[in-house]
């Protein structure tokens, strides 16, 4: 398929609260270089800024981003600031709090509730701003979240933050945190091969649905899977597209509340994720995917 000119609101809307974004978003993790978490190769600089400005240009105005995306010379949220600030009034950049790295890129403990401002604060200081459009609390193994959600929700009414999310969670963490504060969006991971109840809830619900490692699948933080089952290729095929842009449409037809976030520095998959948003799968298409879904659960 062609890509050239197609731009984010083919996939079309959803709100965050109050925030409307185009279904078709970027996350920022890859843009730090090939190990995001390590002490990987970074990433070209000037490249990863080229592609935050194109996106812009294609029309994505939903970011995704934190303060431990960094690799070694590389930071994520400095990267956005530098390439985007001053901020279009229209983008809605999104932070993750929870996880916890040192300066020398080493995971420490995750955060106790009481951490959680200097976190929110240092992604404010990062992105050279004073609040932050959507917060997602990341549960890090625990099985309450709600001190560290109400830590959140306080921030909220103190005016750091505008709306809240959570992220790795199950159906009761959500209904935990419902019953602190409102909660716009869920962020699990989510992919053909990995299949998630609160997809239907969250839909249920008007709740954005956020999936992650989307077109990764098992590669997880690596990059995009190149293990395709032949369904995927075969409807690749017959869209002239590759199999990621596939497994992007395929997620983004699970509902209107589901927000796609596919993470690149490469300005050229950055034109294919965003294409992908005007796929349009058949219903034989969905199903023979749908079924592949099912048996990977």
């Amino acid at each position: 398929m062609t890509s050239e000119t197609i731009t984010a609101d083919a996939a079309g809307t959803w709100k965050l609260g109050d925030l409307t974004v185009n279904r078709l978003g970027l996350g920022a993790m890859r843009l730090t270089g090939s190990a995001a978490f390590h002490h990987g190769t970074p990433s070209d600089r000037q490249r990863s800024i080229a592609v935050l400005r194109k996106a812009i240009e294609l029309g994505v105005d939903h970011i995704d981003t934190a303060a431990f995306y960094f690799s070694a010379l590389r930071s994520a949220n400095e990267l956005i600031n530098t390439a985007l600030s001053p901020y279009p009034e229209d983008l809605v950049i999104a932070a993750k709090v929870g996880p916890f790295r040192d300066y020398s890129g080493e995971w420490g403990t995750s955060a106790r509730p009481e951490d959680l401002r200097g976190h929110v604060e240092e992604n404010l200081r990062q992105l050279g701003r004073d609040h932050l459009d959507l917060v997602y609390l990341r549960r890090m193994g625990q099985d309450s979240i709600a001190e560290h959600f109400g830590a959140l929700a306080a921030l909220r009414e103190a005016g750091l933050i505008r709306h809240l999310g959570i992220s790795g969670v199950q159906p009761h963490h959500l209904a935990e945190a419902q019953a602190i504060a409102p909660v716009v969006s869920v962020q699990n991971r989510y992919a053909l091969d990995r299949p998630d109840e609160l997809l239907r809830i969250c839909g249920e619900q008007g709740i954005a649905y956020v999936p992650f490692y989307a077109v990764a699948g098992d590669a997880g933080e690596r990059g995009a899977t190149t293990s395709h089952d032949e369904e995927v290729l075969t409807i690749a095929r017959a869209h002239g597209a590759s199999p990621a842009q596939i497994r992007l449409a395929w997620t983004l037809h699970q509902g209107p509340h589901v927000l796609a976030i596919p993470g690149t520095g490469n300005p050229d998959h950055l034109v294919e994720n965003v294409a992908a948003g005007a796929i349009r799968l058949t219903e034989d298409e969905l199903a023979r995917l749908n079924t592949a879904h099912a048996q990977a659960s």
